[in-house]
């Protein structure tokens, strides 16, 4: 299956909200590989995202809904009562023609920008942020969103698209609705150009490497491979590698599913 463009209302984007940017090929600064399997693709230009939301009070109009090479949600493009034009990340349902608004005077409508504080327990976020002034770092790709499940002081309990109940600060932002695109995680590919097209080169299996290349390569014959792990020989298939002292870990209700 490959996606539908109908909900596209623009085919190219905003000028002065576009920049040049440079493939990296999987190479650091010295040029050396640190990253596998990357290369090629074809070019792409960076659209500035307004993941803030902070233009409070100020009501803004959905000029186009346009694709965005370096994400899988779509974005739209916004023409604000004072002039300004900006990106944002486009929620499922949101229209040409729409007007949305942020801060205090917002209200839970889709593709507006409020302060968990005053989001209606039960609504479907977007683009929520983990520190107040951050700008949105949760729930940002095609087709996902949280829930407020409730609040507790300062905090509102979210649960989040991998399952994980979290506590947030309610100084926080997000946005309503879930982000659009929901039929990206039907994509098939279809081909294996498509994926040269993404900068993706072919993979190389560990257990068909040398030893030397890998903890599970070697043997005689289509030998298993053996307990499966990383290059560096961390276990994979479930071994837990998140830091027992990261300080966020407090702000976990529940973790997320297996």
């Amino acid at each position: 299956m490959l996606n539908s463009n109908e909900d596209l209302t623009a085919s190219k984007p905003e000028k002065a909200l576009v920049v040049g940017k440079n493939q990296t090929g999987g190479r650091n600064s010295k040029g050396k590989m640190t990253l596998r399997y990357r290369g090629g693709g074809h070019k792409r230009k960076l659209r500035l995202i307004d993941f803030k939301r902070d233009k409070d009070g100020i009501p803004g109009t959905i000029k186009s809904i346009e694709y965005d090479p370096n994400r899988s949600a779509r974005i739209a493009l916004v023409y604000y009562a004072d002039g300004e034009k900006k990106y944002i990340l486009a929620p499922g349902g949101l229209k040409t023609g729409q007007t949305i608004l942020s801060g205090e005077k917002a209200t839970p409508e889709v593709g507006n920008t409020m302060f968990l504080a005053n989001v209606p327990l039960g609504t479907i976020v977007h683009n929520v942020e983990l520190k107040p002034g951050q700008g949105g770092k949760m729930a940002r790709s095609a087709g996902t969103y949280a829930q407020l499940m409730s609040r507790d002081g300062k905090y509102a309990i979210l649960k989040l698209p991998s399952g994980e109940t979290r506590m947030v600060l309610t100084t926080c932002r997000a946005t309503i609705g879930s982000t659009s695109n929901p039929d990206h995680m039907h994509i098939v590919s279809g081909k294996a150009g498509r994926s040269r097209w993404l900068g993706r080169r072919p993979r190389t299996r560990p257990a068909v490497m040398n030893p030397i290349d890998h903890p599970m390569g070697g043997g005689e014959g289509r030998a298993s491979g053996g307990h499966p792990r990383s290059r560096k020989g961390l276990p994979a298939k479930g071994f837990k590698t998140r830091s027992h002292k990261k300080a966020s870990s407090r702000l976990i209700v529940e973790r997320r599913k297996k």
